[in-house]
């Protein structure tokens, strides 16, 4: 039970015993600490509802409620009661903590699935800037979940089928470089691609030559198969280069494709139950009139009105699109996963079509919680989206690359003294490490501008400082004789700035679980920067290696659990820690 837990029962006890009846408690962090470690509102919410004085009440509730060795309570302002937790407490909560494991996270998945879709690139086609969003972010969701104690299932639903491998298969037929493909395979398939679809711009024929490989394609015809099963082993590898930098992971890559056999069923069911009506050819699904206008998905205001916005299931050619495959997959999801949530971190602008997707899956009886977790755009230094001089997107490949080698630069200079192999191997960590905390310390909604220079900076706000913070604690316990237990000594806390530490490391099993109810991994990035600050203060007015017994000790533990509780914050955000720096 965490202290802020532990605030919470022992306040409800008091209420309970104030008004008779069974009654919770929320008790939250104080904002600003010169009044307190935590505080609650409970005297002012309840005051009101009973229209009485809400200092009184709360004079009334801190009588009846039981602090013994845990914190001490005042009255503030209009009836706040602000919690200020004894050091003791602090030292007994922190020894508890250096015992555990999970560092005071509690599991609270109560065995819940969780599909997290995210990622999902197109096939034969570079990853791009805007990639870096949804996979970081659901990478990070994935981690943060799973250590919370839900079953995670990471599914990378790739872009596999579609109209662009109607001139991939022409490419392939005519154009293509085998020694390159099987050298570099995105880099070739991409090649082929832009060539034919410049040359279809001069030459009409050329398309309706794309169009029938398509066609074929999609009728089953073996050779077309074959190639296309192709580009997609040779794309996943060139993908997979990528996540093994990025150390993402995924259970599935169950990509469009796999779907497609159940299309012409969903679409009949959908016409049959009354969720979709044909119109001029196409099967749409249109409003059913439960929703406000403002609120359904299915309409949009335009300068006469208010006016159907239908999803399209089915086109009057009898081709399917996104709608009719994200039907299917949460069919699948469902059904065969038994998913209880499943999250799509997509960015902002697919924000209509996941309403309509969710809707749409309600009426058809698909029920679950249905998340679109997204995200906003990354800026240039003109604050206009990120892109490369000829106009296309910032490969990503391109920035992981340019961060380690800006990495290596500065490592090069702090630390000439390291083995080329050692300064690559630090150089990669380093620089994929500050790729991810410059994206995961921004609130996921807002645009950012990508700076180089701040990106790799190792003070401030970025992840080498915090690397680097890991890195100094461990070189503390190289200077020892002998190896150190941090189990075997007790914590006495005396200095501010060694309780301040506490309390810092009191509160990671209470950040990490809200993460999770808006999806915002920056709330632990902050924490994980408030908890490197608190140990770089604590370090400086706290002698620890020259310190005497039994102090030295409890210094040493605090320093043990500091490193701990930052590798695993890093860990949850997808950012690993070097050795040395």
């Amino acid at each position: 039970m965490t202290l802020l837990q532990e605030l919470e029962s022992r306040l409800a006890a008091a209420l309970t015993a104030t008004f008779g009846e069974p009654m919770k408690a929320e008790v939250t962090p104080a904002a600003d600490l010169r009044f307190g470690d935590y505080q609650a509102n409970a005297a002012m919410v309840l005051a009101k509802q009973r229209k009485t004085n809400p200092r009184a009440l709360a004079q009334e509730i801190i009588d009846k409620l039981d602090l013994t060795d845990l914190a001490t309570a005042d009255i503030a302002g209009p009836g706040f009661i602000n919690f200020h937790i004894l050091p003791a407490a602090y030292a007994a909560y922190v020894q508890t903590l250096i015992r555990d494991e999970r560092l005071g996270v509690p599991e609270t998945g109560e065995g819940k699935t969780i599909v997290v879709d995210f990622s999902a690139p197109n096939v034969a086609k570079p990853m791009h800037v805007g990639h870096i969003r949804s996979t970081i972010i659901g990478d990070s969701l994935a981690r943060i979940a799973r250590f919370l104690g839900f079953h995670v299932i990471a599914d990378n639903h790739i872009g596999d089928w579609g109209t662009q491998f109607g001139m991939i298969l022409y490419g392939w037929k005519t154009k293509l470089n085998r020694e390159a493909l099987e050298a570099d395979p995105i880099p070739e398939l991409v090649r082929i691609y832009r060539e034919v679809n410049a040359e279809i711009k001069t030459d009409d024929t050329l398309l309706e030559v794309c169009k029938a490989e398509l066609v074929k394609l999609q009728a089953g015809d073996a050779e077309n198969l074959t190639i296309w099963q192709q580009c997609i082993d040779f794309s996943k590898l060139g993908l997979q280069k990528i996540y093994d930098r990025l150390d993402v992971k995924f259970d599935y890559w169950l990509g469009e494709s796999y779907y497609n056999d159940r299309l012409p069923g969903l679409v009949e069911e959908f016409l049959e139950k009354g969720i979709a009506r044909e119109s001029n050819g196409a099967a749409c699904v249109f409003s059913d009139g439960t929703k406000k206008l403002e609120e359904d998905p299915f309409k949009v205001h335009r300068e006469d009105g208010w006016n159907d916005n239908p999803a399209l299931i089915r086109k009057a050619d009898g081709g399917f699109l996104y709608a009719t495959t994200d039907l299917a997959t949460i069919q699948f999801r469902i059904d065969e996963w038994k998913a209880d949530h499943i999250w799509y971190v997509v960015g902002v602008p697919q924000q209509l079509h996941f309403r309509q997707l969710f809707d749409a899956a309600a009426r058809w009886g698909k029920t679950g919680d249905f998340k679109h977790i997204g995200f906003g755009s990354i800026l240039g230094d003109d604050r206009k989206l990120m892109k490369t001089r000829s106009g296309d997107n910032v490969g990503l490949i391109e920035v992981l690359e340019e961060a380690v080698e800006r990495a290596a630069a500065v490592i090069a200079e702090k630390s000439p003294d390291l083995t080329s192999e050692e300064a690559a191997q630090i150089a990669e960590t380093v620089g994929i490490g500050a790729v991810k905390f410059a994206e995961l310390s921004q609130n996921r909604l807002t645009d950012y501008v990508f700076s180089w220079d701040r990106m790799l900076a190792l003070q401030g706000d970025t992840a080498p400082y915090l690397q680097y913070s890991h890195v100094r604690i461990r070189s503390i316990f190289r200077k020892l004789d002998a190896p150190f237990d941090p189990t075997a000594h007790k914590i006495h806390l005396n200095e501010d700035a060694e309780i301040h530490l506490a309390r810092l490391l009191a509160r990671f099993g209470e950040v990490l679980p809200t993460i999770l109810e808006d999806f915002r991994p920056n709330l632990l990035a902050n924490y994980v920067l408030e908890l490197a600050r608190a140990f770089h203060s604590y370090f400086e007015a706290c002698p620890v290696l020259k310190a005497d017994e039994p102090v030295r000790s409890s210094r040493l533990a605090l320093c043990d659990l500091t490193s701990r509780t930052l590798k695993q914050g890093l860990y949850l955000l997808g950012i690993n820690v070097p050795d040395r720096m």
